[in-house]
């Protein structure tokens, strides 16, 4: 059983980084008529994307004050390869990795990533963003958000990115090692709420960490990426709803 559950978690957090694993033959897209706007109708297992309440990304504002306590990060393995699927490129990460919050431990899977950003902070859209994907044993998903802003080189978006996958498909194994922390700014203070895979089938219950520290990447390493992907892979914000946003 925990097997089943566990494996129903992993399928869906590869489906949340744009791979199209249980949804088969379903093409999507970020544009035309496969885009966001239509992900609720190319199929049933899509209709949470078009009926969903609690849909991410969202727009990040009108926070509330709240005690949240520290996530415990344990970050001790590396990124084993990574992969250009289509829709983002990601680095897949050995196990071992997990963070502790809620009194439940969620393990690393992987870390991709948006240009631009899919959320937004107080209405400002970023260039880039990374989403680091998590599962517990009883199938809950987590995922710890971060935003890059243009500036100094990222050393570890560096190791990542020279071994990028340039066409949709290609798989690369690293030689580098390479930490989720290299990804994450100092501070790990958060802002908080509930959402969505943000890709089909856009699955609520997710919850959200957006770290409340960007961190920075040079323009060439924008421009690589974007280069990989050959169009913006963002989903538009969604209502935000009865939700609020805890800091």
């Amino acid at each position: 059983m925990k097997k089943t559950i566990l494996s129903t978690v992993v399928a869906g957090a590869l489906l949340f980084s744009g791979q199209a694993m249980a949804s088969g033959d379903v093409h999507w897209s970020y544009s035309g008529h496969g885009g966001p706007a239509h992900w609720g109708d190319l199929s049933s297992e899509f209709s949470t994307c078009k009926s969903g309440v609690n849909q991410s990304p969202i727009n990040l504002t009108g926070f509330i004050e709240g005690d949240l306590p520290a996530i415990g990060f344990s970050y001790g393995t590396t990124a084993t390869d990574i992969v250009n699927n289509g829709h983002t490129v990601q680095a897949n990460f050995a196990k071992g990795s997990s963070i502790s919050v809620d009194g439940m431990e969620f393990d690393l899977l992987q870390c991709h990533f948006h240009a631009p950003s899919e959320n937004n902070i107080d209405s400002k859209s970023f260039p880039m963003e990374g989403h680091c994907v998590h599962a517990s044993k009883d199938g809950k998903l987590a995922v710890v958000a971060v935003m890059f802003d243009i500036g100094d080189a990222s050393k570890g978006i560096a190791s990542l990115w020279a071994n990028m996958p340039e066409h949709t498909g290609d798989k690369h194994t690293l030689s580098a090692k390479v930490k989720a922390t290299d990804l994450l700014p100092e501070s790990k203070d958060y802002y908080r709420f509930n959402g969505s895979l943000t890709t089909p089938p856009c699955t609520e219950g997710v919850r959200w960490f957006m770290l409340k520290d960007s961190v920075t990447i040079s323009k060439e390493q924008l421009n690589a990426f974007q280069g990989a992907l050959h169009e913006p892979n963002n989903r538009p914000v969604q209502p935000v709803n009865a939700r609020i946003v805890v800091q």
